[in-house]
């Protein structure tokens, strides 16, 4: 069997489970299976499989037709302006996120040197990426999940910024490790009975922990608004993360414990997405 009649035939598999991106992610995947990139199997179509790499192909094909991510397929998504390893234990960094790398550069433009912590590093891919774009900044990131800081200290070395960053396993409410002037986080918010209308590539394989924000979504985010009013420097700032809907309460949980609000970001589809604040 050739590389344009394997991708076919994967394609259809993934058709009939109804993911939209069937044939994309047949190429992807088969790019995977022979350690090439997909404008080889594209410009290769007639070439004949081995034996080896049609099996790995039509492995792959069935983990996606589980509604596997293709991420944790590849181990790997791109993120900002780098490719981060990722897993199970990880989230996957999605596009929306983006808007933090961009309000944190937009915030820090005239600094020199910075200390920022990142509450829930997971993959890294918020402060790793920061610190690649500004050599004389210097990060801690904290997370409940030893899994996760393994991959984070990966995609540090990965990024060439490893010797400026150091990792903690901890609860935000246990961590008490120096002054900051900058503190990012992207924790969980989504409500634990929303959790069912999630899609099932996100329900099924995505580490609940990173997605779980308690009752009313807001429980973790109580938390690390608490710890970054007591971690930030006076006129600190803090950009955090939030679902559609929980701007006013957010809002509200941020001035009582002391933050002046510069501003919301809205995410690509116009929803409010994450809140900049500044320690007062």
């Amino acid at each position: 069997m050739n590389i344009q009649s394997a991708v076919i035939e994967g394609a259809n598999v993934l058709k009939d489970k109804s993911i939209l991106s069937a044939r994309l992610d047949t190429e992807i995947l088969m790019a995977k299976a022979l350690g090439k990139n997909r404008e080889y199997i594209i410009l290769n179509h007639d070439k004949v499989l081995n034996i080896e790499n049609l099996k790995y192909f039509k492995k792959l094909v069935q983990e996606r037709a589980t509604r596997k991510p293709i991420a944790y397929l590849l181990n790997k998504k791109f993120f900002w302006k780098s490719e981060f390893c990722v897993n199970k234990n990880t989230l996957i960094p999605r596009p929306d996120t983006e808007i933090i790398i961009e309000q944190i550069l937009k915030v820090t433009k005239n600094k020199n040197y910075l200390r920022m912590l990142d509450i829930g590093v997971g993959s890294g891919c918020i402060l790793l990426s920061i610190l690649k774009e500004r050599k004389n900044f210097y990060g801690t990131g904290i997370d409940i999940s030893k899994n996760s800081l393994k991959i984070s200290k990966i995609n540090a070395k990965k990024l060439f910024v490893a010797e400026r960053v150091k990792f903690y396993k901890s609860d935000v409410d246990k961590f008490a490790q120096g002054k900051y002037d900058l503190i990012v986080s992207n924790p969980p918010y989504i409500k634990k009975n929303d959790l069912k209308y999630l899609e099932s590539d996100i329900l099924k394989f995505e580490p609940k922990l990173a997605l779980d924000g308690g009752l009313d979504g807001l429980s973790v985010i109580r938390k690390v608004i608490k710890k970054s009013s007591e971690l930030l420097k006076k006129n600190g700032k803090f950009i955090l993360e939030i679902g559609f809907d929980q701007k006013s309460k957010v809002i509200k949980l941020l001035n009582n414990k002391g933050f002046y609000i510069n501003g919301t970001v809205k995410d690509l589809a116009k929803n409010d997405r994450c809140i900049v604040s500044t320690k007062i």
